[in-house]
């Protein structure tokens, strides 16, 4: 087999806030005419074969209400720009982790999701669902809180180039959902954010640059992270920072925008072959082989549980930031470290937490 050596762009758009879904399309001009410039920009010095774009992309969830989000931001998926990526993705033979669009689905009515796609050749190849919202901000749905979710939280998908799968922004602020991804198989790690100053690319609050390559390194996976790269003016109350960077299995950046608002594209190398090798042969550090997931019995129990606020408690999915923050104090009450009962170990050590957790 030839060497699995491919270049991926991460994206950073600029595009003033939606407030109606009408909005979506001009947006999907501009991204389709940036997937051009990576692929056929950098044809003479990389084989560009993954594209990424950032959170918020097509839509934020700029309303205070979920149903405010479905009367006017809301999409299905797959949807008409969906095919469009796809479209794209033959006639160029790439890989496209899309923007985030807000998702309805009839399977689960109510609920207004946070959903990237990654898109290729073949077409939709999987749909990820943000399973941390920005809390108390985002008021969209968690699937995680959703009782009788019955679809991969985590989906990877198996493709020509790598096994790839994607979280959203802060997703990324919980190892978990990172070594789920590459429980689950991934070799690259896709970040789709809208990660707002300060908690940028520059020190000392670099928490942008810091997290991409922790997690890098603890997952022994290369990472593709798209930054939201919209002024304050295009996206108030915040800013946001872009530093949209590509990262290495052993934390290297690769490739990184320098840091602030406007449109920005990077390129760099993924080493498939690399990778795999040190999966396979690397005795030390190796989290992935090392890990003694038995010594972790806290997740034996949950702080949020599913259905915490989910469409059994609100079948109209109507919540609003009040809501979520009333949610959010009781999975604090839960939590072993701010819980009167405890969960953290006492002299009693390992067995305090599996008695509390059973």
């Amino acid at each position: 087999m030839p060497p699995l050596r491919y270049a991926a762009a991460a994206c950073q758009t600029d595009f003033p806030c939606p407030r109606d879904r009408s909005e979506i399309a001009s947006r999907v001009d501009r991204m389709l005419e940036m997937v051009d410039a990576a692929v056929l920009g950098y044809e003479p010095f990389f084989p560009v074969r993954l594209v990424v774009f950032p959170e918020f992309a097509h839509a934020a969830p700029v309303y205070a209400t979920a149903a405010e989000l479905r009367e006017k931001l809301a999409v299905p998926v797959p949807n008409e720009h969906t095919e469009r990526y796809a479209a794209r993705a033959r006639k160029l033979g790439v890989y496209i982790q899309t923007g985030t669009f807000l998702e309805a689905d009839p399977r689960w009515p109510g609920a207004v999701f946070n959903t990237t796609c990654l898109v290729g050749p073949e077409g939709l190849l999987a749909r990820y669902r943000k399973v941390n919202p920005w809390i108390p901000w985002e008021v969209h749905s968690s699937p995680h809180d959703i009782p009788g979710y019955d679809e991969e939280l985590f989906p990877v998908a198996d493709t020509p180039i790598g096994r790839l799968g994607a979280a959203i922004c802060y997703d990324w602020l919980f190892p978990e959902a990172m070594r789920q991804l590459a429980a689950n198989g991934a070799e690259v790690l896709i970040r789709v954010s809208a990660y707002m100053d300060p908690w940028g690319a520059t020190p000392p609050m670099d928490w942008w640059t810091v997290v991409n390559r922790a997690r890098a390194i603890e997952n022994l996976a290369h990472v593709v992270a798209a930054n939201q790269g919209a002024s304050l003016r295009s996206y108030p109350p915040f800013s946001w920072p872009g530093g949209s960077m590509v990262v290495d299995f052993d934390g290297r950046i690769l490739a990184q925008a320098d840091p602030g608002p406007g449109e920005k594209l990077v390129v760099a190398e993924l080493d498939l072959d690399a990778l795999r090798s040190a999966r396979a042969t690397r005795r030390g550090h190796n989290p992935l082989a090392h890990l003694r997931s038995e010594a972790y019995p806290a997740y034996r129990r949950p702080w949020l549980p599913a259905g915490t606020h989910g469409s059994a408690a609100d079948p109209r999915g109507d919540r609003t930031v009040e809501d979520v923050e009333r949610a959010i104090q009781a999975g604090l009450a839960r939590c072993p470290w701010s819980s009167p009962r405890g969960g953290a170990p006492d002299r009693g050590g390992r067995e305090h937490i599996l008695q509390e957790g059973e």
